[in-house]
């Protein structure tokens, strides 16, 4: 493997390092500077356009601190504590230095497979008769309180696998908070505390009418230093950074750091247009390009965790891709937006309304497709169980098929949360999900398997460790059969109250089954 080309990160923004003043009037120069160098040579001389001041110019405060003041008790700094992970997951998790021998392993390789047998030899061979307590880690991020009630916005990844979670508002204050929801799809997660007393909040705007060139501000904990203001422009709309499955960010030139994470995006009218999430750097630090959860893909998320504490998200039961212009062409179309269908899976949504392989799905509701991931963010979206309006182009004309879409696969869950004292969610670290006709076709589980699909399994938990992994089949637990996620809760649950160190979990795994013992204590 090469080092001689340079690495760029795109990094989540979490903290540690120094803090950077950036004057803005000096960052408005180079930013003219740059425009007007980037200018192509003009070889027949007009006459020179002068640009007109807009109403929006005219607008424009000479300073931001009104808004500041205004804003500014509503954001909060948000700490969490959580047991370190073991060496070779830190390892895997933080890639090598360069030229460091170390970067040629790769998960799953004998050399990873050599390390992890060592570690778990040798680590704790030397001091057998001290007692031992897992070093603890700490992080911090950003938030923003939505209600006098306490509830706060916050990234998914800033609080994902905490133990325990404290709120520092803007007057010093300090509060535990509960996880009322999260979700990994979207980075996003809703915490709430109990202050016994109304809270100062702000509220969300649209994102949908923000525009590329207006004026933005990021408010967060760079690097712990709490209530940071940086302000900036939106670059771009729509990026996509290959971080989840619904990406749709907001690009900013705002200074956005580690630590930024989970703080508000804001308006000129001071409202929420989206939440700092992730940096683009090639140094780890600030140059300029940072991405923000656009408040339009928030606002349906953050009501949902808060009135179930998941997120339900609709389901078509195809497999996609994206049109290119040959294929536009190829197929009598004028564009070359929608999304092909590839193939439909058996007895789901899709079949039942009648889509077919070959079909281009060019508007949902009347919205136009732009692409693939645009038409899974938009079925995403869509209310499980109510009908949408598919707008499809087959074999040269356009058709209207009206889809009920079902229930994503997994969505149907009971979240063992990672959180909370000896709750049974906290010692297993897995989220199950009833096995219905989309898990089976998800997960290519025949008719005869029976029991619990483990969905997702926490890195670092005690389930992760035993080697369970998505797509495994719980069939029993403590040898008593299992047919819904409630029922593994339960059984671990009774195993906690009688005692027990361990729980005793029969995995069936690509039509193979073994015992696992998972440790519960």
């Amino acid at each position: 493997m090469s080092h001689n080309k340079q690495t760029t990160h795109l990094t989540l923004t979490n903290p540690q390092g120094v803090k950077k003043r950036v004057l803005l009037g000096t960052q408005l120069a180079s930013l003219a500077l740059i425009s007007a160098l980037s200018m192509p040579p003009v070889f027949e001389v007009a006459h020179a356009v002068v640009p007109t001041r807009t109403a929006a110019m005219q607008s424009l405060p000479s300073s931001f601190a009104d808004l500041v003041e205004k804003v500014r008790p509503a954001v909060v700094t948000v700490a969490t504590t959580q047991k370190a992970d073991n060496f070779l997951q830190e390892f895997r998790r933080h890639p090598a230095p360069k030229d460091s021998p170390f970067e040629f392993f790769p998960k799953d390789s004998p050399f990873d497979e050599f390390f992890r047998r060592f570690f778990e030899r040798e680590s704790f061979q030397l001091n057998r008769d001290v007692p031992r307590q897992r070093p603890k880690k700490s992080g911090l991020g950003s938030g923003f309180i939505i209600d006098a009630d306490g509830f706060i916005v916050t990234n998914h990844h800033v609080i994902e696998g905490a133990e325990a979670i404290t709120v520092t508002l803007n007057d010093g204050n300090e509060h535990s908070a509960t996880v009322v929801g999260d979700d990994a799809k979207t980075d996003l997660a809703l915490l709430k505390i109990e202050a016994n007393r109304p809270l100062p909040y702000i509220t969300f705007g649209d994102s949908n009418k923000a525009r590329v060139g207006d004026w933005v501000i990021a408010v967060g904990n760079p690097f712990g230093f709490g209530g940071t203001f940086t302000a900036g422009i939106i670059s771009a709309r729509g990026r996509d950074i290959q971080s989840g499955p619904y990406d749709d960010f907001i690009q900013v030139d705002a200074s956005i750091n580690r630590g930024n994470s989970g703080g508000p995006l804001l308006n000129l009218d001071g409202e929420v247009i989206g939440i700092n999430t992730a940096i683009y750097s090639p140094t780890g630090g600030n140059v300029g390009i940072g991405f923000a959860v656009p408040s339009s893909t928030a606002v349906p998320i953050i009501k949902q965790l808060r009135k179930r504490g998941s997120v339900e998200r609709g389901w078509l039961g195809v497999q996609i891709q994206s049109i290119t212009k040959d294929i536009a062409e190829s197929l009598g179309m004028d564009n070359a937006k929608g999304a092909l269908v590839v193939k439909v899976l058996p007895d789901t949504p899709a079949q039942k309304a009648g889509i077919l392989p070959g079909d281009v799905i060019f508007k949902v509701n009347g919205k136009t497709v732009k692409s693939a991931k645009a038409l899974s963010r938009m079925i995403a979206n869509a209310a499980v169980g109510k009908p949408v309006r598919l707008s499809v182009w087959r074999q040269g004309s356009k058709k209207i098929i009206s889809v009920r879409l079902g229930r994503m696969a997994g969505e149907e869950t009971a979240a063992l949360s990672r959180r909370g004292g000896q709750s049974s969610s906290d010692v297993l670290g897995m989220t199950l999900a009833k096995i219905t006709k989309q898990a089976r076709q998800q997960y290519q589980l025949s008719e005869d398997v029976e029991g619990v699909v483990i969905v997702d399994v926490e890195s670092g938990s005690p389930a992760a460790k035993k080697g369970l992994q998505a797509g495994d089949v719980i069939v029993t637990v403590n040898q008593q059969r299992v047919a819904m996620p409630d029922e593994v809760v339960e059984k671990v649950k009774q195993a906690i109250k009688a005692k027990r160190r361990t729980v005793l979990l029969l995995i069936n795994r690509k039509e193979t089954q073994l015992f696992v013992a998972v440790k519960i204590r």
